[in-house]
């Protein structure tokens, strides 16, 4: 019965959308209803509302959808929906100001007189607006009013010109910012959380432990790793179409031909060039470049971009006036003045200190005034225009409720779909197809591309990314990143606004297209465009560092990057210091000589000590990344074996695990008397002589050839780890030296504060010692190595502080104290100069290899080289 009503759950669903009943309404009627049905039958048939669901009852899924959406809400962390109605109102506004026209007719005067040159132009354009707007109604709409009648005006093929202007509308679906990846960034926040619950599970059946290494994790993604993601992406889409009309135009030139320029390319035309590009490009700049350089997270950058897009239309809708650009110039003025402070000045109220701060704050403050000032002007003019701001306002509320509308309904949709084991079928189906990731990946791209064709990228969305990307980035054997699957996901989706019999980019360019243009030539237009957005998306699947790089890149060389200790990072850095190893290992080896060769007679025993086991730590580590290059090497060899064994033991494993569940539903259902009992002893009885017949399938040769692989693993694990315990004591060591050695002057300038102390010893009060010794404590504390001299100092103040004060053993204590500083200045004074030298040398030589785990932050270099590698997507499989 849960079969049953899954299906109807889903003939519901499809049935309301097909007649025209609006989604925001048709999915969650459709849960509503199979739900109430459902329960119903239950009541009737088998007397219990629970009977035929496949876990829990009709209160808990009908109330699911809502408990999930208001997480959303309620979770700090999960803030992305609210840059949704900041670009929303971007878009729009930008829209209203009507830069669409001016790039069109601009652009095509440029690329016009290359072959297929105005089909350039309207690509180009449309990529602009696309990182602008991104509202792929408005941009075919305009595109078609002006481009369309000047293409077909100059001999252009119908199907070329349509196809064109419908596909490069379709970018702002891809390019960022975009209303789908904010969308798909949030199902893929939820998506990763169950899908490191099913990667632990998995790790538990396949090892037995508990806990599993959080470098077998799946990682989350945020909007703005998927914006950063799209990137190049959407560039690669912009050049595929740009190359595939110039191949066009050069092998049918008289179908895109090329349309020279009546006018002359002097210096007003290219100061038309400059203002028309200028004012979206800045906006771009600002929005992503925000993003990209780590200054603004997504729901800030979409406040930059509509505060823009409000300055932008304060000068591009009233007519033109002496004062028409004042508020824009202002703004400008605003900006470069609060770069400037920001650059120049201490801005943190609670460090400003000098003269000098008070004077970059107040000019702060007069920068944000002049911002708020032009923003304020804008905005009235804006207003005061034909109630346009009420106008966008409006759109915007509108637009915002409907996507949110649509979130709550497919939330509803989606905790029905698993009320009747949905997603389970969905992942039994998934999991039982032969060639692992891929053959999953492949069908649920077919699934999405041919869902296209029917219904609109926000349903996808919503519908499908939560039921199939658990199962997709759970899977081990890909290891893929969230940011990858969503712009996967993403390209694919794009493909929905050109594919007929719904594709809404081809229903906006048929109602502007003249007559003449055929509805016919319009699908055969989008075909080839149709064929190179699945060529994108090909590309992107084997090159996963299209994606993967700049999140990567971005996130390791922001002023927040993590640690280099980060476990998630441990392999890639591993892999940069073996490989530094074998191209600089002697001159590494030579300096850690050179470092074990030092005179340190002069120095403490203690501290001579710590150095030199540091300096043997250093080898030690050189000796060990040996031994991790040797085991992996025989790890890639037993992996031949090993690997096609363990993909089938693990399958058929699985298959015994899910009938195990299905055991375990059955004995449920005994136990509660729910139906025909011996009939499902029965089938518990064959289920279980499935199972065994399964189980004996697998190899005899299984638990020996898994045994030699896990020793090899075992004793990688083990050599990595011994490999950074020693490379960290190894670094800490001349890092510590170093600190203690620079601190000889500081450390001198207390020996007057020790002398006034020595000399207030005999007459001082308990209150006295506590406000005296413990500010000369701390102050002596943050000097590196003078731990001992400040247990002298607290040893000497609790003497005084004590019920029975002793004045004279806190004298003979500061008296040592005294000494100790006067021995600790001398022989640091001598190593600042004998000494130092060597040890920023041969700090140098390791800092970037055996050290590198100890730097608060990755250097660009290896930050460019980490990200690079963690780019690619590593198999991992073999661990479960």
């Amino acid at each position: 019965m849960e079969l049953f009503f899954l299906a109807l759950l889903v003939l519901i669903m499809a049935g309301a959308l097909g007649s025209g009943y609006p989604v925001a309404f048709a999915l969650p009627g459709a849960a509503i209803i199979t739900i109430g049905l459902a329960a119903g039958a239950g009541y009737l048939f088998a007397g219990s509302t629970d009977a035929y669901f496949h876990s829990g009852g009709p209160q808990q899924w009908l109330s699911a959808g809502v408990i999930n959406l208001r997480g959303v809400y309620w979770e700090v962390e999960r803030d992305t929906l609210i840059a949704i109605p900041l670009f929303i109102f971007m878009g729009i506004m930008l829209q209203r100001s009507k830069i669409a026209e001016d790039l069109l007719v601009t652009m095509a005067q440029l690329f016009g007189p290359v072959p297929g040159g105005l089909g350039i132009s309207v690509v180009f354009v449309g990529a602009l607006l696309a990182a602008t707007t991104g509202i792929v109604g408005a941009t075919v709409v305009a595109m078609g009013l002006i481009s369309l009648p000047a293409m077909l005006r100059n001999k252009y093929s119908p199907s070329l010109a349509t196809g064109t202007i419908a596909a490069s509308g379709t970018l702002g679906q891809i390019i960022p910012p975009s209303i789908v990846l904010i969308i798909l960034a949030d199902q893929l926040a939820s998506a990763t959380d169950q899908a490191s619950s099913m990667r632990k599970d998995l790790y538990k059946d396949a090892t037995g432990d508990v806990m599993m290494p959080s470098v077998l994790d799946v990682a989350s993604t945020s909007a703005g790793e998927m914006f950063l993601g799209a990137f190049v992406p959407g560039i690669v889409l912009v050049g595929l179409y740009m190359v595939y009309i110039l191949v066009f135009a050069i092998i049918r030139p008289s179908s895109a031909p090329a349309v020279p320029y009546e006018g002359k390319f002097d210096g007003a035309f290219w100061r038309k060039v400059f203002l028309t590009l200028v004012p979206p490009l800045t906006l771009i700049f600002l929005v992503l470049g925000s993003i990209i350089s780590g200054v603004a997270t997504v729901n800030q950058a979409g406040a930059i971009g509509a505060a823009g897009a409000l300055v932008m239309a304060g000068y591009r809708l009233p007519k033109a006036g002496p004062t028409t650009y004042y508020p824009a110039l202002l703004a400008m003025g605003a900006l470069l003045l609060l770069a400037f402070v920001l650059a120049n000045f201490e801005m943190n109220l609670k460090a400003v200190d000098t003269a000098s701060d008070r004077i970059g704050i107040a000019i702060g403050i007069l920068g944000t005034i002049m911002l708020i000032t032009a923003l304020v002007w804008s905005g009235w003019r804006v207003f005061k225009l034909e109630d346009t701001l009420q106008g966008v306002m409006l759109e915007t509320a509108k637009t915002t409720s409907l996507v949110f509308i649509i979130l709550l309904g497919a939330a509803m949709l989606t905790a029905a779909f698993r009320a009747f084991g949905g997603e389970e079928l969905v992942r039994e189906f998934l999991n039982s197809l032969p060639g692992g990731f891929w053959s999953k990946f492949i069908i649920v791209m077919l699934v999405i591309f041919i869902l296209g064709f029917f219904l609109d990228f926000i349903e996808i969305a919503v519908v499908v990314v939560p039921i199939v990307a658990p199962i997709l980035l759970a899977d081990p054997e890909a290891n893929v990143t969230a940011v990858w699957l969503g712009v996967m996901i993403g390209l694919n989706i794009q493909t929905s606004f050109l594919t007929p019999p719904f594709g809404f980019a081809l229903f906006y360019l048929r109602g502007v297209a003249p007559k003449a243009v055929k509805t016919i030539q319009m699908y055969k237009g989008v075909i080839a465009f149709i064929g190179l957005q699945l060529l994108a998306l090909v590309i992107v699947a084997f090159n996963p560092p299209l994606v993967n790089y700049l999140p990567m890149r971005v996130s390791l060389t922001a002023e927040t990057a993590p640690p280099p200790v980060n476990p998630a990072l441990q392999y890639c850095i591993e892999k940069y210091v073996s490989e530094e190893f074998d191209e600089n290992g002697d001159s590494i080896r030579a300096a850690i000589e050179k470092a074990a060769n030092l005179d340190l007679s002069y120095l403490p025993e203690s501290i001579a000590n710590d150095f030199g086991r540091g300096v043997s730590k250093a080898g030690e580590a050189m000796d060990g990344m040996a031994e991790i290059q040797e085991l992996q090497v025989q790890l890639t060899e037993a992996a031949v074996d090993y690997r096609p064994l363990h993909r089938v033991v693990r399958r058929l494993q699985a298959d015994a695990n899910r009938i195990d569940v299905h055991i375990s539903e059955l004995q449920t259902r005994i136990r509660r008397d729910n139906g025909d009992v011996a009939k499902m002893e029965a089938e518990v009885a064959d289920l279980k002589a499935e199972k065994e017949e399964i189980l004996a399938q697998i190899p005899d040769t299984w638990e020996e050839t898994q045994a030699v692989y896990g020793k090899i693993t075992n004793a990688d694990r083990r050599s990595r780890n011994l490999y950074r315990r020693a490379a960290d004591q190894a670094y800490e060591a001349v890092s510590e030296l170093r600190a203690i050695v620079a601190g000889a002057d500081a450390l001198a300038e207390f020996d007057d504060d020790l002398a006034e102390i020595a000399a207030a010893v005999p007459d001082m009060t308990p209150e006295q010692a506590d406000e005296q010794f413990s500010a000369l404590e701390r102050a002596i504390g943050e000097v590196a190595g003078a731990r001992d001299i400040r247990s002298l100092l607290s040893d000497a103040r609790r003497e005084i502080d004590d019920r029975s004060p002793d004045h004279e053993a806190a004298a003979e204590l500061v008296a040592e104290a005294q000494a100790l500083l006067t021995s600790e200045v001398a022989w640091r004074t001598r190593a600042a100069t004998e000494l130092a030298p060597a040890l920023a040398e041969y700090d140098a030589a390791i800092q970037t290899t055996i050290g590198l785990r100890k730097q608060p932050r990755l250097p660009k270099e290896q930050a460019l080289y980490v990200a690079s590698c963690n780019a690619e997507h590593r198999d991992i499989s073999l661990n479960f």
